[in-house]
Protein backbone atom coordinates (compact mmCIF):
# COMPACT_ATOMS: atom_id res chain seq x y z
CA UNK A 1 0.00 0.00 0.00
CA UNK A 2 1.37 3.42 -0.89
CA UNK A 3 1.64 6.35 1.53
CA UNK A 4 -0.14 8.79 -0.81
CA UNK A 5 -3.61 7.29 -0.59
CA UNK A 6 -5.60 7.63 2.63
CA UNK A 7 -6.77 4.47 4.26
CA UNK A 8 -10.34 3.62 3.35
CA UNK A 9 -12.96 4.94 5.79
CA UNK A 10 -10.84 7.77 7.28
CA UNK A 11 -11.95 11.09 5.78
CA UNK A 12 -9.56 13.12 8.02
CA UNK A 13 -6.34 11.37 7.02
CA UNK A 14 -5.24 14.06 4.58
CA UNK A 15 -5.75 17.09 6.85
CA UNK A 16 -9.49 17.59 6.71
CA UNK A 17 -10.81 19.20 9.88
CA UNK A 18 -13.84 17.69 11.58
CA UNK A 19 -16.78 20.05 12.05
CA UNK A 20 -17.02 21.84 15.39
CA UNK A 21 -19.71 20.38 17.62
CA UNK A 22 -21.04 23.86 18.43
CA UNK A 23 -20.10 27.28 17.16
CA UNK A 24 -21.53 30.13 19.25
CA UNK A 25 -23.15 32.95 17.34
CA UNK A 26 -21.11 36.13 17.05
CA UNK A 27 -21.61 38.68 19.80
CA UNK A 28 -24.09 41.39 18.89
CA UNK A 29 -22.57 44.73 18.06
CA UNK A 30 -23.60 47.36 20.56
CA UNK A 31 -23.82 50.68 18.81
CA UNK A 32 -26.69 52.57 20.38
CA UNK A 33 -25.70 56.15 21.15
CA UNK A 34 -29.08 57.10 22.64
CA UNK A 35 -29.09 54.15 25.03
CA UNK A 36 -25.50 54.90 26.05
CA UNK A 37 -26.35 58.52 26.77
CA UNK A 38 -29.41 57.56 28.80
CA UNK A 39 -27.41 55.03 30.82
CA UNK A 40 -24.69 57.61 31.45
CA UNK A 41 -27.17 60.24 32.68
CA UNK A 42 -28.90 57.77 35.00
CA UNK A 43 -25.53 56.57 36.33
CA UNK A 44 -24.45 60.20 36.85
CA UNK A 45 -27.54 61.03 38.91
CA UNK A 46 -27.35 57.86 41.00
CA UNK A 47 -23.61 58.14 41.60
CA UNK A 48 -23.92 61.84 42.50
CA UNK A 49 -26.44 60.92 45.18
CA UNK A 50 -24.21 58.17 46.54
CA UNK A 51 -21.15 60.44 46.43
CA UNK A 52 -23.00 63.19 48.31
CA UNK A 53 -24.33 60.73 50.88
CA UNK A 54 -20.84 59.38 51.53
CA UNK A 55 -19.36 62.88 51.79
CA UNK A 56 -22.12 63.97 54.17
CA UNK A 57 -21.87 60.83 56.30
CA UNK A 58 -18.11 60.90 56.81
CA UNK A 59 -17.93 64.71 56.71
CA UNK A 60 -15.20 64.79 54.07
CA UNK A 61 -14.61 63.90 50.47
CA UNK A 62 -12.37 61.12 49.28
CA UNK A 63 -10.70 60.67 45.93
CA UNK A 64 -11.69 57.03 45.50
CA UNK A 65 -15.36 58.05 45.59
CA UNK A 66 -14.79 60.54 42.75
CA UNK A 67 -13.01 57.82 40.81
CA UNK A 68 -15.98 55.53 41.45
CA UNK A 69 -18.41 58.16 40.20
CA UNK A 70 -16.50 58.57 36.95
CA UNK A 71 -15.97 54.87 36.45
CA UNK A 72 -19.65 54.04 36.98
CA UNK A 73 -20.70 56.66 34.45
CA UNK A 74 -18.19 55.45 31.88
CA UNK A 75 -19.03 51.81 32.50
CA UNK A 76 -22.74 52.41 32.02
CA UNK A 77 -22.21 54.44 28.86
CA UNK A 78 -19.78 51.97 27.31
CA UNK A 79 -21.75 48.84 28.15
CA UNK A 80 -25.07 50.25 26.97
CA UNK A 81 -23.90 52.33 24.04
CA UNK A 82 -20.92 50.45 22.69
CA UNK A 83 -17.87 51.88 21.01
CA UNK A 84 -17.79 55.34 19.55
CA UNK A 85 -16.01 58.62 20.07
CA UNK A 86 -18.93 60.48 21.65
CA UNK A 87 -19.68 58.42 24.75
CA UNK A 88 -16.28 58.73 26.48
CA UNK A 89 -16.36 62.52 26.07
CA UNK A 90 -19.96 62.80 27.28
CA UNK A 91 -19.14 60.48 30.18
CA UNK A 92 -16.27 62.76 31.20
CA UNK A 93 -18.51 65.83 31.12
CA UNK A 94 -21.22 64.07 33.10
CA UNK A 95 -18.61 62.98 35.66
CA UNK A 96 -17.78 66.63 36.37
CA UNK A 97 -21.44 67.41 36.86
CA UNK A 98 -21.99 64.36 39.06
CA UNK A 99 -19.04 65.16 41.32
CA UNK A 100 -20.24 68.77 41.58
CA UNK A 101 -23.79 67.69 42.47
CA UNK A 102 -22.43 65.16 44.94
CA UNK A 103 -20.34 67.84 46.62
CA UNK A 104 -23.35 70.16 46.81
CA UNK A 105 -25.43 67.35 48.32
CA UNK A 106 -22.67 66.60 50.82
CA UNK A 107 -22.60 70.25 51.93
CA UNK A 108 -26.40 70.26 52.24
CA UNK A 109 -26.26 67.13 54.41
CA UNK A 110 -23.65 68.71 56.68
CA UNK A 111 -25.66 71.91 57.03
CA UNK A 112 -28.82 69.90 57.64
CA UNK A 113 -27.10 67.99 60.45
CA UNK A 114 -25.71 71.09 62.11
CA UNK A 115 -28.86 73.21 61.81
CA UNK A 116 -31.42 70.41 62.20
CA UNK A 117 -33.00 71.13 58.82
CA UNK A 118 -34.23 68.84 56.08
CA UNK A 119 -31.74 68.39 53.26
CA UNK A 120 -34.44 68.88 50.64
CA UNK A 121 -35.37 72.24 52.18
CA UNK A 122 -31.73 73.33 52.03
CA UNK A 123 -31.37 72.18 48.43
CA UNK A 124 -34.59 73.81 47.25
CA UNK A 125 -34.68 77.00 49.32
CA UNK A 126 -30.97 77.79 49.64
CA UNK A 127 -29.31 76.47 46.49
CA UNK A 128 -27.65 79.82 45.80
CA UNK A 129 -26.04 79.84 49.24
CA UNK A 130 -24.93 76.24 48.73
CA UNK A 131 -23.18 77.09 45.48
CA UNK A 132 -21.49 80.09 47.11
CA UNK A 133 -20.31 77.90 49.99
CA UNK A 134 -19.05 75.34 47.48
CA UNK A 135 -17.15 77.93 45.44
CA UNK A 136 -15.55 79.38 48.58
CA UNK A 137 -14.40 75.95 49.68
CA UNK A 138 -13.31 74.77 46.23
CA UNK A 139 -9.59 74.50 45.75
CA UNK A 140 -6.89 72.27 44.38
CA UNK A 141 -8.46 69.13 45.87
CA UNK A 142 -11.76 69.89 44.16
CA UNK A 143 -9.96 70.17 40.83
CA UNK A 144 -8.12 66.93 41.56
CA UNK A 145 -11.42 65.16 42.26
CA UNK A 146 -12.83 66.48 38.99
CA UNK A 147 -9.73 65.29 37.12
CA UNK A 148 -9.89 61.83 38.70
CA UNK A 149 -13.56 61.49 37.81
CA UNK A 150 -12.97 62.66 34.23
CA UNK A 151 -10.11 60.20 33.73
CA UNK A 152 -12.09 57.31 35.21
CA UNK A 153 -15.18 58.12 33.13
CA UNK A 154 -13.30 58.46 29.86
CA UNK A 155 -11.20 55.35 30.30
CA UNK A 156 -14.11 53.37 31.78
CA UNK A 157 -16.27 54.11 28.74
CA UNK A 158 -13.47 53.10 26.38
CA UNK A 159 -12.75 49.83 28.20
CA UNK A 160 -16.41 48.88 28.70
CA UNK A 161 -17.18 49.36 25.02
CA UNK A 162 -14.37 47.12 23.80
Amino acid sequence: MSNSAPPPGNPFAQGAVPPAPYAPPPAPVRDNLALGLLAAVVAALVSAGIYGAIAGAIEREVGWAAIGVGFLIGLAAGKAGGPGPVLPVVSAALAIGAVYLGQILGIAILIGKSMNLAVTDILVDHFGELTRAWSEGAGAMTLLFFALAVFAAFSGAKKAAS
